[in-house]
C-alpha cells in the first residue's frame, strides 16, 4: 500500500529529474498497480498449488532486488520496469497473508485480532505515502523512496521463515493451474490500461492494434473461464448479486481515489507551483480522516445496514471527487473538501464491500473472495491513474512537469485536470449504480448460502440457478451482534 501511493507526490520531480512524458510519466505509478492487480489471481492461484509460505519469500526476494535496482535507473523506462517488477512480487506476498494469519492463529478472537493489525498496516501505508514522500524529497533524492523497501523486506523475510512453518501437504490444492486463462486476463488487463495511453501518444496502426489485441484477449479469457474444467477464476461466483455489486463499489472508490491523489498532486504542484513539502502537507485532510474514522466504521455499518452503508460510502467518494473537478480550481479549501470526502468513503467501503463479497461466496471460496476485492481496488487504482495521464497527455501540450509554470500552462492543466476528474466521477457514479441494481437483485433473488458445498465448475451455473436458499446475512455467532460485524469488517479490510 506504501508503493501504491509513496511515489505520489514525487512525480514532478521525478519528470524533471529523468525528462519524463506525461505518457511515460503516468507509467511510473500505474506500471505497479498493473502488475499487481494483473497477476495477483495467478499467484494466489500458484500460491494455493505450491505453498503460501514459499510463495511469500519468493516474492520479498523480488521485490528487495527490484527496489535495490533503483539506484542504477538512469531513464524513465527503467524506472517502469523496476515498478513493475515491484508490483509482481507484491502479487506474490499479498494473496497469501490472510491464509498465513489465519494458520497463524486458531482462535477466532485472535484471529480478528490479528486482520485487524494487516489491514491497519495497509491503511496506514496508503493514508502516510504522500506525506512521506514529500518530506523525504525535502532531504533526499527520490530512488529513496524506493530503496527503503530493501530492509522491509529483509525483515519480513526473517520474520516468516522464523515464524512461519512450511504449508502441509494436505492443505494445497492439486487441480491443475489454469495458466492459459492467467495468460489471457492478465493480457486483457495490461491491454485496457495500455490502449488509451498508445491511442493519444501515438496513435497510428499500434493503437488499433492494441486495441484489437486487448478485444481478443478479453473474449479469450471469457471462452476460456467458460469451458475450462479448473478455471483461474469461476465467474458464475463473481456475477451473483452479493459479489457483484461488493466489486462494483469497491472498483468505484479505488477508480475515484486513484484519480484525485494523481491529480491533486499535479493541480498543486504542477500548477499552482508549490514545493513537495508543501503539497504533502495538502494531502493530511485525508490522511487524518483515514486514520481517526476507523472507530465509526463499525457503529456507522450497525446503524444503517451493510447494504445502505455500502452504497453511501461509495456515493461520498464520488461526491468528493465531483466536488474536485468542480470547484478544485478556486482554491485549497474546495480541494481539502474532496479529499476528506473521498477519505470517509473510502474508509467505510474498504470495510463493507469486502463484506459483501465475501457474503455472497461459499466458505471455500472466501480466499479467492478477498484477492477479487484486492484485484478491483487494484485495476481500478491503475484506471484512474491511467485515464487521468491520457486526458492530460491530450490537452496539455509538451510535458506537465516544467521548471517554469507559466499562466497559460497553469490554465492547461488545470483545464485538463477537470476533464478528467469529469470522465473518472462519470465512471465512478456508473460503478455505484451498478453496485446499487445488484444488490437490490440480490436482496430479491436467492443465492446459495455460504456453507453450501461448492459445486464443481461444470455445474456450477446449474447448481447455482436450482438451489435456492436465503440470501446470507451477516455471520453471527455466540458473541454480540457488535463483535460480529467488526469480526466481518476486519476480515473484509484484510
Amino acid at each position: 500500500m506504501l508503493d501504491n501511493s509513496v511515489l505520489t507526490v514525487a512525480l514532478p520531480t521525478i519528470g524533471r529529474d529523468l525528462a519524463a512524458s506525461t505518457a511515460s510519466l503516468q507509467w511510473v505509478s500505474s506500471a505497479y498497480s498493473v502488475a499487481f492487480g494483473g497477476l495477483m489471481l495467478l499467484f494466489g492461484a500458484v500460491a494455493d498449488r505450491f505453498g503460501r509460505r514459499r510463495t511469500m519469500l519468493v516474492g520479498l526476494t523480488v521485490l528487495a532486488v527490484a527496489s535495490a535496482a533503483t539506484v542504477l535507473v538512469t531513464s524513465v523506462e527503467q524506472l517502469v520496469v523496476v515498478r513493475a517488477l515491484m508490483g509482481l512480487a507484491a502479487a506474490m506476498t499479498t494473496p497469501g497473508s490472510m491464509a498465513l494469519t489465519f494458520r497463524l492463529f486458531s482462535g477466532e478472537d485472535l484471529r480478528v485480532r490479528a486482520l485487524t493489525v494487516v489491514s491497519t498496516a495497509g491503511l496506514v501505508g496508503l493514508a502516510v505515502g504522500p506525506t512521506i514522500g514529500g518530506f523525504v524529497l525535502a532531504v533526499a533524492p527520490w530512488q529513496v523512496l524506493l530503496v527503503a523497501n530493501v530492509p522491509i523486506a529483509l525483515v519480513a523475510l526473517v520474520g516468516i521463515r522464523s515464524g512461519v512453518g512450511a504449508d502441509r501437504p494436505e492443505d494445497l490444492h492439486r487441480h491443475p493451474l489454469d495458466l492459459a486463462g492467467a495468460v489471457l486476463g492478465t493480457a486483457a488487463v495490461i491491454g485496457v490500461l495500455v490502449t488509451p495511453t498508445l491511442v493519444v501518444s501515438t496513435g497510428g496502426w499500434s493503437a488499433w492494434a492494441a486495441a484489437v489485441a486487448t478485444v481478443a484477449a478479453v473474449a479469450g479469457f471469457v471462452v476460456r473461464e467458460r469451458s475450462a474444467r479448473y478455471p483461474l477464476l469461476d465467474l458464475a461466483l463473481v456475477a451473483r448479486p452479493l459479489v457483484a455489486s461488493g466489486l462494483a463499489y469497491k472498483a468505484a472508490a479505488g477508480l475515484a481515489t486513484a484519480g484525485l491523489s494523481y491529480a491533486v498532486t499535479l493541480q498543486l504542484q504542477a500548477a499552482w507551483g508549490w514545493p513537495p513539502v508543501l503539497a504533502a502537507l495538502g494531502t493530511l485532510p485525508q490522511v487524518v480522516v483515514l486514520l481517526v474514522s476507523g472507530r465509526f466504521v463499525g457503529p456507522f455499518v450497525r446503524r444503517v445496514g451493510l447494504e445502505r452503508a455500502a452504497w453511501t460510502s461509495a456515493t461520498a467518494v464520488v461526491v468528493g471527487l465531483a466536488v474536485f473537478t468542480l470547484a478544485g480550481r478556486t482554491g485549497y479549501p474546495a480541494v481539502a473538501v474532496a479529499l476528506a470526502l473521498v477519505a470517509v468513503g473510502m474508509r467505510v467501503v474498504g470495510a463493507v464491500a469486502g463484506a459483501s463479497v465475501l457474503s455472497g461466496l461459499p466458505a471455500d471460496r472466501t480466499s479467492i473472495g478477498a484477492a477479487l476485492v484486492d484485484t478491483a481496488s487494484e485495476l481500478a487504482t491503475a484506471v484512474g491513474i491511467a485515464a487521468t495521464g491520457t486526458v492530460l497527455a491530450a490537452f496539455v501540450p509538451g510535458s506537465v512537469t516544467v521548471a517554469q509554470t507559466t499562466a497559460a500552462h497553469t490554465a492547461a492543466v488545470v483545464g485538463a485536470l477537470q476533464v478528467a476528474g469529469a470522465v473518472i466521477t462519470a465512471v465512478a457514479a456508473l460503478l455505484v449504480a451498478v453496485g446499487v441494481l445488484r444488490a437490490r437483485r440480490g436482496a430479491s433473488t436467492p443465492e446459495p448460502t455460504a456453507t453450501q458445498p461448492t459445486p464443481t465448475p461444470a455445474t456450477a451455473t446449474a447448481t447455482t440457478a436450482t438451489q435456492p436458499t436465503p440470501t446470507p446475512a451477516l455471520p453471527t455467532s455466540s458473541a454480540s451482534p457488535s463483535s460480529s460485524v467488526d469480526h466481518h469488517q476486519e476480515s473484509s479490510r484484510a
